[in-house]
């Protein structure tokens, strides 16, 4: 089962923080998750990482099940699946997508994600997985834009046109479900 949760500021809202814990197939306590930082490339994004990694402590995760990941080398298959979540934080939309195309990244998100692995976007982490960039992870076809003053409507996606989430907001993907949600 598809299990995509794409925010612009992670789990500041409660309902979303939720909707992560629920996807989990364990415990949050026993929960591995890699903490992909390669977006955050200038001052301003590596400034929100802690609030990043907030999200994760919050929720239960403990520090100890926590990789951090910068994608400056290839994880292989086998490494990337032994995790239980993906967690691609924010900065630089556009290195983002370089990085995972230099990398040939592309088949290992998508094998996670088809596997069951929960994948959380943040800010360019949930950019980047959308069909803004030809060479993006492309894990929701709509062209999607983050940190909206007004947000599209929750409820059910349309596979066409573009989606605008305010901070608050989050876009769940699974196998036959695509709902925009506070």
């Amino acid at each position: 089962m598809k299990k995509i949760l794409l925010t612009s500021t992670g789990f500041d809202n409660d309902n979303i923080m939720n909707k992560f814990k629920s996807l989990l197939d364990v415990d949050a306590k026993d929960a591995k998750v890699l903490f992909i930082t390669t977006a955050a490339n200038d001052p301003d994004a590596v400034r929100i990482l802690s609030g990043c990694l907030d999200d994760l402590t919050k929720c239960g995760v403990p520090d100890e099940n926590i990789t951090v990941y910068d994608m400056h080398k290839l994880l292989s298959q086998d490494e990337i699946n032994r995790f239980d979540a993906i967690y691609v934080c924010g900065g630089s939309t556009r290195y983002l997508v370089e990085r995972i195309h230099e990398l040939n990244a592309k088949p290992l998100f998508d094998n996670f994600v088809d596997k069951g692995g929960v994948y959380v976007g943040v800010s360019a982490g949930s950019v980047c997985a959308s069909g803004k960039y030809p060479n993006g992870l492309a894990l929701l076809d709509n062209v999607l834009d983050v940190h909206c003053a007004e947000g599209s409507p929750n409820g059910s996606i349309d596979t066409t046109g573009e989606i605008n989430l305010t901070d608050n907001q989050a876009i769940f993907i699974g196998d036959d479900e695509k709902v925009i949600f506070e």
